[in-house]
């Protein structure tokens, strides 16, 4: 496979290929259920021209991909890159537990000019290690484009053992992992043997992960934080890990309220509610969040430094 004319929006030096803060976006919907399309396109020009982001990963799993259709993928798709395109690299979603289906997807987003992919290990079928190697090196295969690797074994139930890594590691196109399983120790040996870029897929880690030599992150709480977190990077790279450390602090609150107090993509509409940007409501099986949680949350957000919008 010839390697793909979709350009980045700007050089991207190899040891961050996608940047160093991208977040993985909500797609906002509309009070019928509906895609918010025109929200989508405010919603990352936002978090491209206020919140730093130099990334954005749409129809993840923050982006209730469980829930959206083929077609709502690529125009979603289509409206991020006609917003931002131009000044912020765009990963389509395209993992599924069904390669024939991710083909497809991968295809797609291809056509819709996506920057890279980022293709989650196939969750519930639970395949062997050889069956993972398989299902990413066909994906890969199939495009021109970059790939950036989902590990998490909380959702899927299957980790990407570090054996397998070394070998996909020979692939061309794989050149990325964003971890979600905390294992520092295991990715640390995998980044010194090969030449696999890692991003933190945990909000709580994003500092430690720094540490052992991760690019940058690929966050949720990237929604209300974005800037922030794109400080902690800047200044940790800089040298200055006392900055990056009171940063990480600060933002305790607002990754305990947005990460662990309910589903993230519930918090992060909420968020995105408090703060008056486009988020909207979750579809089943996801509810919306709740009147005390969202009392709960405001506070969390301004003892996190999160300005909130107050209404009239």
């Amino acid at each position: 496979m010839a390697p793909s004319t979709n350009a980045l929006p700007q050089g991207r030096d190899e040891s961050a290929p996608f940047g160093r803060m991208l977040t993985a976006m909500v797609t906002p919907m509309a009070s019928d259920g509906t895609v918010d399309y025109d929200g989508a396109a405010r919603l990352a020009a936002y978090l491209v021209d206020e919140q730093r982001n130099d990334g954005l990963v749409v129809s993840g799993t923050t982006g209730e991909s469980p829930t959206t259709s083929d077609e709502e993928d690529e125009r979603l798709l289509r409206t991020v890159l006609d917003a931002v395109g131009d000044r912020a690299t765009v990963v389509a979603g395209v993992g599924t537990n069904n390669t024939v289906h991710t083909l497809k997807l991968a295809r797609q987003a291809e056509r819709a000019g996506a920057h890279g992919l980022l293709v989650v290990t196939p969750y519930y079928n639970k395949p062997p290690q050889d069956g993972l190697a398989r299902h990413f090196t066909t994906v890969a295969d199939a495009t021109g484009l970059p790939v950036m690797l989902y590990d998490i074994p909380g959702r899927t139930g299957t980790p990407i053992a570090a054996e397998t890594l070394l070998r996909l590691a020979d692939h061309p196109r794989i050149i990325a992992v964003k971890e979600a399983k905390g294992d520092l120790f295991g990715a640390s040996k995998v980044m010194a043997e090969t030449d696999l870029v890692f991003y933190s897929g945990d909000d709580a880690l994003n500092l430690p992960w720094l540490s052992v030599g991760a690019a940058g992150f690929v966050s949720v709480v990237g929604h209300v934080v974005g800037a922030d977190l794109h400080e902690m990077i800047d200044a940790f790279l800089g040298g200055d890990t006392r900055r990056a450390t009171e940063i990480h602090r600060r933002l305790l609150p607002v990754i305990t309220a947005i990460m662990t107090r309910t589903q993230g993509v519930i918090a992060t509409k909420a968020a995105l509610s408090l703060l008056g940007l486009p988020g909207g409501s979750v579809r089943p099986p996801l509810v919306d969040a709740t009147p005390e949680f969202t009392a709960a949350l405001r506070e969390d957000l301004v003892a996190g430094g999160v300005k909130i919008v107050e209404g009239p």
